[in-house]
């Protein structure tokens, strides 16, 4: 009896044994894990490169969405003008914005909720540049956001801000058109209207302001949008037109809160 317990006794497994197998498990899981995400991963960007629309795709988007006013040949209608020579860049900034498709007709297109997807406006901006060229992309440099802040808000004072006011807080023009503000505007953006013009905005090309000085003024506008107001609260960036609402209403109105109390303590 007791060499048969001295036996069982000596054939239990040791506790670094089963650690070493719980171990080795969770490897082989880890592993396998691993290896199956890895396959997920290369699947799923096989599936978005395939996904890419083609130029022919933005045509069909173009005809079901956009030819109605300015026409399946591109060259307009009463209701919108021509595309010709506006190019990828001009698309881009109109779409991505919401502008267009335009909702109703008004002294000029608002921004509103986009409503197609990056991809779509790629492939619709990508037709119209096939059909009728104009302004493309600019390089990766113009839109670093690493120019000449200070020569960037001088030329911003200059050129843009009589509409765009100097904070870039934008502002009314004449017959209920208006300068948007540029407090959530893309660098892509800012370039696409210096360079195309849109609504009411004069065009900039390389004789008016040279790649490198709208590098430049991105490059401020970028810095202001990140930068919080020096002077505490911005209250719109609207300069005296705010301030001096706020002064009558809260400024005058404590004071003359303060002359009823001290009326009435006197009494």
């Amino acid at each position: 009896m007791a060499r048969e317990k001295k036996r069982r006794t000596s054939g239990r497994r040791s506790p670094l044994a089963a650690a070493a197998l719980i171990g080795i498990g969770l490897l082989m899981t880890g592993g396998i894990y691993a290896g199956a995400s890895a396959a997920m991963a290369a699947t799923t960007e096989t599936q978005t490169a395939a996904s890419q629309l083609t130029v022919e795709d933005g045509k069909k988007l173009f005809q079901a969405n956009c030819a109605t006013c300015h026409g399946m040949d591109l060259q307009g209608t009463a209701n919108g003008p021509s595309l010709y020579g506006v190019g990828e860049l001009s698309v881009h900034f109109q779409v991505s914005t919401g502008r267009m498709p335009l909702q109703a007709q008004a002294p000029q297109a608002p921004q509103k909720p986009v409503q197609f997807t990056d991809e779509q406006t790629e492939a619709i901006a990508k037709f119209v540049q096939s059909i009728a060229p104009g302004p493309t992309y600019p390089s990766s440099e113009v839109l670093d956001g690493e120019g000449d802040v200070s020569a960037g808000a001088e030329l911003f004072r200059i050129n843009c801000a009589m509409c765009h006011n100097v904070a870039g807080a934008g502002g009314a023009l004449t017959e209920g058109k208006y300068a948007p503000d540029l407090h959530t505007t893309s660098a892509l953006n800012m370039y696409a209207a210096m360079v195309t013009g849109p609504q009411n905005m004069p065009v900039f090309n390389d004789m008016n302001l040279t790649p490198e000085d709208k590098r430049d003024i991105i490059s401020a506008l970028l810095y202001m949008q990140k930068t919080e107001s020096p002077g505490g609260f911005s209250l719109g960036s609207l300069g005296p037109v705010s301030e001096g609402l706020f002064i009558w209403i809260f400024g005058i109105g404590t004071l003359i809160a303060i002359t009823v109390w001290i009326t009435a303590k006197s009494n």
